[in-house]
């Protein structure tokens, strides 16, 4: 893995050295503080650069086109929230997906099935293990957004979001988030709706580079990457593991993700 990932600065494949826990404690510390971590340059440019050549022309072809207008929920109705709510507000997000069968030679499949990435993010979460998943579609994703294209605003439906960003667009893409916008015990309907209206002064945004691995909780606070502006799309893939082994998406869940089951 020596010629993908940069094991002099993250030693995945040392988890019994002084490093190896001194990177974990980092990374643990940065997501309990900031709800999340960044590692720039987890990926080498040479394995950046023969993915998105690989990549590219699959996009071009093969992807998925997933275009949808929402609410920050991901659902028609919320029990206890009226019709007209403005946390109930509708955005319009469109992406183009690869799925784990379309994403066969890549680093990012070398990088996800290797067991030592999933021990190096488990141990940074506090858990026990972490597994790949069994689906041959969810496992791996690679998405891309073209001019004017983005992740509209959401709530994760996972505890944690993995992601390494392959490429940037010439501008545009932050991703902004608001920490902690609502717990299990408390929705915040209003504070969403003041986020909504571009009215909370506790929303932040960042651009990631390319290279960078992101682990991200985002169960609880909301975020969104702004569209994509100029020729060159944003690719970035996204990492799906399990705390326990065999999981998969239902055929339901699989033709609305992907436009198909199998």
């Amino acid at each position: 893995m020596r010629e993908l990932i940069d094991l002099d600065r993250y030693p995945l494949d040392r988890p019994d050295s002084p490093e190896w826990r001194a990177l974990v404690a980092g990374a643990s510390a940065d997501l309990a503080r900031d709800g999340m971590f960044n590692l720039e340059g987890f990926l080498r440019p040479q394995a950046i650069a023969g993915d998105i050549a690989l990549l590219t022309p699959r996009f071009a072809t093969g992807a998925y086109t997933h275009a949808r207008r929402h609410n920050i929920y991901f659902r028609k109705e919320i029990p206890g929230l009226a019709h007209g709510h403005p946390a109930l507000s509708l955005f319009d997000t469109q992406s183009h997906t690869l799925c784990a069968d379309q994403l066969g030679g890549t680093a990012v499949m070398r990088l996800y099935e290797w067991a030592p990435f999933a021990r190096f993010l488990a141990a940074t979460m506090g858990k026990e293990a972490l597994y790949p998943m069994a689906d041959p579609l969810a496992r791996l994703n690679a998405m891309a957004y073209g001019e004017g294209e983005g992740l509209n605003w959401h709530f994760d439906r996972s505890e944690f979001t993995t992601t390494l960003l392959l490429q940037a667009p010439q501008a545009g893409s932050a991703f902004e988030y608001r920490s902690d916008l609502r717990s299990d015990e408390d929705p915040n309907y209003e504070g969403v709706a003041r986020l909504l209206r571009g009215e909370d002064p506790a929303l932040k945004a960042l651009v990631l580079t390319p290279g960078t691995l992101n682990v991200f909780r985002g169960k609880n606070t909301a975020h969104r990457v702004t569209p994509a502006k100029g020729a060159r799309p944003r690719m970035v893939t996204v990492f799906s593991f399990y705390d326990r082994p065999g999981v998969s998406f239902s055929a339901e869940e699989r033709l609305g993700f992907y436009g198909r089951a199998a």
